[in-house]
């Protein structure tokens, strides 16, 4: 099978466009360079530059390439920006994936994977979050990820399109140093920053009903998360019609001052964090139960969140030597 990764450049598609090509499946990737680099991916991929919302550049790559299936990664995801700017949110990740979801119904592709966040989710008050769990978003940013969700679905009812929507959680580390993350938006990569200014990393409000008062989240691997794709991309192609929604985690919770301690062990930075007031809309708990991703894909996340920070750390100083203590 060929498989056309859009945003395949970026940090996650990266390792996506590697889990697959390690398995044998062949990658064409389309990618507009806006935080996509090109030497993250493999030999075997073939980068075609250019907007994943150019239908023309869409119609060439999937007759061109025999193109049987998409991963679609590509969109807009800070949710500040997307206070700020909804209409590019919009434009963006709902417009753009409408003109990608008609290419794919001409081309007669039968297989498609979305990528969705627990941002759909808002600030959801359970123990554990579950794909039943309602969805509530209270940014531009998560209301564009549920509204692709029901467009990515409508159009795989009423074309025979079989579908997977991915809602990731907390996606950290990486699968090679030259693979990391190299923003600055999640609290991993924030915390190195920090610390590599000697500034002291932020926690930002420390009583929340939680075991420590910080917030809990769900941090999964982004080489987990790759192979979670990967999975999703093999069960859809095992039979037509499918319509998969599945929370990507780990089903356990990690506080904000206990992710801390890890990276300040890790780094081997002695550093006293420095709290702050509550961010508005911050969920005191967000943790996914990854139970029907289990019994869907018969897949589960393997590494912890100490390698997730090594691994992380280990690309962070690969891009700044002065770094390590």
């Amino acid at each position: 099978m060929t498989w056309l990764i859009t945003g395949g450049a970026g940090y996650i598609g990266a390792h996506v466009a590697r889990a697959m090509v390690a398995a044998g499946e062949r990658v064409v990737v389309v990618d507009d360079g806006s935080t996509g680099v090109a030497d993250r991916l493999p030999e075997a991929v073939t980068l075609v530059e250019g907007s994943a919302s150019d239908r023309a550049l869409l119609d060439r790559v999937l007759a061109g390439h025999a193109v049987s299936g998409v991963v679609h990664l590509a969109a807009k995801k800070q949710v500040g920006e997307s206070v700020e700017k909804p209409l590019l949110y919009y434009r963006e990740n709902i417009a753009g994936l409408g003109v990608l979801l008609e290419a794919v119904v001409a081309a007669g592709v039968r297989r498609f994977v979305f990528s969705s966040s627990a941002a759909v989710y808002g600030v959801p008050d359970v123990e554990l979050v579950t794909e039943e769990t309602p969805c509530l978003p209270i940014n531009p940013y998560g209301e564009t990820k549920l509204a692709g969700e029901w467009l990515v679905r409508a159009t795989g009812r009423a074309h025979g399109i079989s579908t997977a929507c991915l809602r990731y959680f907390n996606v950290a580390g990486a699968g090679e140093p030259e693979l990391a993350d190299s923003g600055i938006f999640n609290i991993v990569p924030m915390v190195f920053d920090r610390l590599t200014r000697g500034e002291a990393p932020r926690i930002f409000g420390d009583d929340y009903p939680t075991p420590d008062g910080t917030c809990v989240r769900d941090y999964i691997h982004v080489a987990d998360l790759a192979e979670a794709h990967l999975a999703a991309a093999r069960k859809l192609a095992e039979a037509e019609g499918g319509d998969l929604t599945l929370n990507v985690g780990r089903g356990e919770g990690v506080s904000v001052r206990e992710l801390i301690d890890v990276i300040l062990d890790v780094t081997g930075y002695a550093v006293e964090p420095v709290v702050e007031t509550r961010r508005p809309g911050d969920a005191a708990r967000a943790v996914a139960s990854d139970a029907l991703m289990a019994e869907a894909l018969g897949w589960t996340a393997r590494r912890d969140v100490r390698s997730m920070v090594e691994s992380a750390w280990e690309g962070w100083c690969l891009r700044h030597p002065k770094a390590r203590t």
